[in-house]
Parts: structure tokens; C-alpha cells; sequence
């Protein structure tokens, strides 16, 4: 074997060991249609729905009663989240979001929720900031 297929067998595992984990399952994360996050939300007791866009993002339309904690801070923002409420998530597409209930998870969060497909399948009320 040359040095030229070397590479290509490792840059090939790589780029599926990525994709692997980006798009797996995480154990303990509820996918929920646009539906079933909106009467999720609407429970209004116990629930801490949180946006993990960037600032930017959320400025330009969030759901309402959402707090903004993006995931490129939320490691260092974790204590703001109380682990008593029902945790719901969302971001533009679900793709952050399955990576902030990563992070939750290794922060100690069993149970939580995010919007599968994110903000762009909701049909609910939004709100600019």
C-alpha cells in the first residue's frame, strides 16, 4: 500500500467517524415535530426553552419565552439551566441543538427535547428582539 491510499483510508474513516456523530441518535433527546414542541412550550409550567443560535440569530426572530444561550457558550453558561425544568431545545435546522443535548448530557441532563428541523419547520409565533 502507498502512502497516497494510506491517506485516503484514513481521511475516509475520519469523515465518517464525523458524520457518525453528528447524526446519531443521543440517548435521553426527544425529536419533536414542530406540533409537539409547540404544545410542549405552551405547557408553560416547568419548561425552560432554550435557543442555541448565535445572538445575531436570535435578534431576528426567536419563539417567545426563549432564552438565548448559544451553543458556542453554553459549557461555560450550564448553571444557568436548572435541571428541575423540562428542557426544551432549538436552533435554525436541529443540527446545534442535538449538540447542545450532547453537552447537557455530559453536564448531568437526562431528559430533554428539541425541535426536529429546528426553527425553520415551526409554525408558531415568533418575536425579533
Amino acid at each position: 500500500m502507498d502512502f497516497t491510499t494510506i491517506l485516503l483510508i484514513i481521511a475516509y474513516a475520519l469523515t465518517t467517524w464525523y458524520l457518525i456523530s453528528r447524526f446519531m441518535p443521543v440517548k435521553g433527546l426527544e425529536n419533536l415535530r414542530a406540533e409537539q414542541f409547540k404544545e410542549r412550550v405552551n405547557q408553560k409550567s416547568r419548561v425552560m426553552l432554550i435557543d442555541v443560535r448565535e445572538p445575531h440569530e436570535f435578534k431576528n426572530g426567536h419563539i417567545p419565552t426563549a432564552v438565548n444561550i448559544p451553543l458556542s457558550q453554553l459549557n461555560n453558561r450550564v448553571k444557568e439551566i436548572s435541571p428541575k425544568n423540562d428542557i426544551l431545545l432549538y436552533c435554525r435546522s436541529g443540527l446545534r441543538s442535538k449538540q447542545a443535548a450532547k453537552i447537557l448530557k455530559k453536564h448531568g441532563f437526562r431528559q430533554m427535547a428539541h425541535l426536529q428541523g429546528g426553527l425553520i419547520t415551526w409554525q408558531g409565533p415568533t418575536k425579533q428582539k
